[in-house]
């Protein structure tokens, strides 16, 4: 419920748009993505899965990735014809994940969605951040570093992800659906 309760909180700083502003919006999206993994952990070492909890985790997930998405577009750092296609994708994933319930079926998260996920999370941050950084690491000085740039090239890459994911997924379907028919009395 936090991580869909900080969602105003960050579309209202990113509105904002100042560097620091963006810091803030920033700061505030890698916290809920560490309750995100934290309370995940806990749920599994703990055995406390709930219903609700298997409900509200993956949409507090796509509700703050899509409304961050979604605002970045009307900032312009992020053309509206990708979020529409990694929107579609999430909400084909999704409907496919509840059929598939529906038929006592289970369709775990593969590699190339784990991989689209965390491509997009770092995609986000960067473009959360949205300006022009200094980046002079102990060893190595990269100079200016256009992270809305660097941003959108990791968004670009997750959308590779997504659509390959995707594919998957409906192959894990079919063959989850085709598995079951056969292990099925013929009457």
């Amino acid at each position: 419920m936090g991580r869909i309760l900080v969602i105003p909180l960050v579309l209202y700083l990113l509105d904002r748009g100042s560097p620091f502003d963006c810091y803030l919006a920033t700061l505030v999206f890698v916290l809920a993505a560490i309750t995100d993994f934290l309370d995940g952990y806990l749920a599994r070492k703990r055995n406390l899965v709930s219903v609700l909890g298997k409900f509200l985790d993956p949409l507090a997930d796509k509700l703050i990735v899509t409304a961050t998405l979604v605002w970045l577009v009307t900032m312009g750092r992020v053309p509206a014809w990708l979020v529409i296609i990694l929107i579609g994708r999430e909400i084909t994933i999704t409907a496919l994940r509840g059929i598939a319930m529906t038929e006592g079926l289970v369709i775990a998260a593969g590699e190339g969605g784990k991989s689209k996920t965390a491509l997009q999370m770092v995609g986000l941050v960067c473009l959360i951040l949205g300006y022009p950084y200094h980046v002079d690491l102990i060893v190595v000085d990269f100079g200016v570093v256009d992270l809305v740039m660097v941003g959108r090239a990791l968004i670009y890459c997750s959308l590779v992800f997504s659509i390959v994911s995707a594919f998957q997924y409906g192959k894990f379907f079919v063959d989850a659906v085709e598995a079951k028919a056969k292990r099925a009395p013929s009457g």
